[in-house]
């Protein structure tokens, strides 16, 4: 063996955020993540990120419950195991816990990282290599009003950072809803993609309704539009509609890809390195929508740096990813915890140099936003 784990850390991270950002289920004021810093004998340190949305309104993990099942449970385990080996750390985890994706995604994340470090080869490599250097980026205009989500809109168009905006919608009436999102789009015209992501509020009728319009508007993808379980009101939506209609929450891995695939519910998969386990099996669940056609999409859960670059290697490891990505989360905070901000420009997202994530943590900034140092 050539190194061996000697300590597993997480920890809680508050940070702000630039403005209020509301979704279907929840207006976010702040950013919570978990931060895990694994250590072994070799002196070699790997860090990664398990970071969900909204506390638990979201999904079944919140930031809380990861910290504990890392320390409780995945931690313990994974102490004196091989550093080297990912892939046999990993699979002691599916023993020790079943489920609890995000948590063992921040872990798998620390061991690619202190691998890249180790073998001096980013972590794209480590996944069979990055096949471009740069992700196309677009930009949530979530706050609600229609006139400052235009203002912002045009902003960063002319700041070359965004020509993609997604509009979370669900909120209110599905008349309001669709008001305010043709109002953007007619404002924008062919100058910037709109998408929208309903975040499973609609109900299959509200959908029929809502889509019917939106595709009228212009619309370039709906996301998400019905509750996960039903897996058929997404079916027959993606039949009805041109406009591609996308899974988010109803696909996490691959066996719901295989699922989904096998009804025909979608037009395209948004892909999280968190919802999946892990950047493997987010491999896993990309080759099964290469296999059956469907096109692919590289989705967020509003992550800092640490999480949104781990995502980056990945995504940019796939052989096709036709509708870019949504790796903004380090531009919605207004601090972060590294030494190096991911660069953002002419629209792109631009994969870091070095070793591991290219990433380093800055100790004073994790020092001071740390939940369990503050007053």
């Amino acid at each position: 063996m050539n190194a061996h784990i000697t300590s597993v850390e997480a920890i809680l991270v508050d940070l702000p955020t630039i403005r209020a950002h509301q979704l279907s289920m929840a207006t976010m004021q702040q950013q919570t993540m978990v931060i895990v810093r694994l250590r072994s004998s070799d002196g070699i340190e790997g860090i990664g990120e398990a970071t969900t949305i909204g506390g638990l309104s979201y999904g079944e993990e919140s930031p809380e419950g990861i910290k504990l099942t890392i320390d409780t449970y995945l931690a313990p385990a994974l102490i004196g195991q091989d550093a080297t080996n990912v892939n046999g750390a990993m699979l002691k985890l599916s023993k020790v816990a079943r489920g609890n994706r995000v948590a063992k995604c921040g872990i798998e994340t620390a061991l690619l990282d202190a691998q890249g470090k180790r073998l001096g080869v980013p972590v794209s490599t480590l996944l069979g290599g990055a096949v471009r250097k740069t992700l196309p980026v677009l930009w949530t205009l979530a706050s609600g009003d229609t006139a400052r989500d235009i203002d912002e809109a045009e902003m960063f168009l002319a700041e070359r950072r965004h020509h993609t905006f997604k509009l979370k919608i669900g909120r209110r009436g599905v008349r309001d809803d669709v008001a305010h999102v043709s109002k953007i789009k007619a404002a924008l015209g062919d100058r910037a993609n709109v998408t929208v992501d309903v975040n499973q509020a609609w109900s299959e009728v509200e959908a029929v309704r809502g889509i019917e319009a939106l595709e009228a508007a212009g619309v370039d993808l709906i996301e998400q539009p019905t509750p996960r379980e039903q897996r058929g009101a997404l079916a027959r939506l993606a039949a009805r509609f041109i406009v591609p209609i996308m899974a988010d929450e109803g696909v996490a891995g691959p066996e719901d890809a295989l699922e989904l695939v096998q009804g025909a519910c979608a037009d395209v998969f948004a892909l999280k390195i968190a919802k999946s386990g892990g950047l493997y099996p987010m491999l896993r669940t990309a080759a099964i929508a290469d296999a059956a056609g469907v096109s692919l999409y590289g989705g967020t859960m509003l992550e800092g740096s640490i999480g949104s670059i781990a995502s980056a290697h990945g995504f940019c490891a796939l052989a096709q990813l036709a509708w870019g990505t949504e790796l903004f989360g380090p531009l919605l905070l207004k601090d972060d915890i590294v030494t190096a901000r991911p660069l953002y420009r002419d629209f792109d997202l631009h994969l870091p140099e070095g070793p591991g994530l290219g990433l380093e943590i800055d100790e004073d900034k994790l020092a001071f936003y740390r939940r369990d140092k503050r007053g």
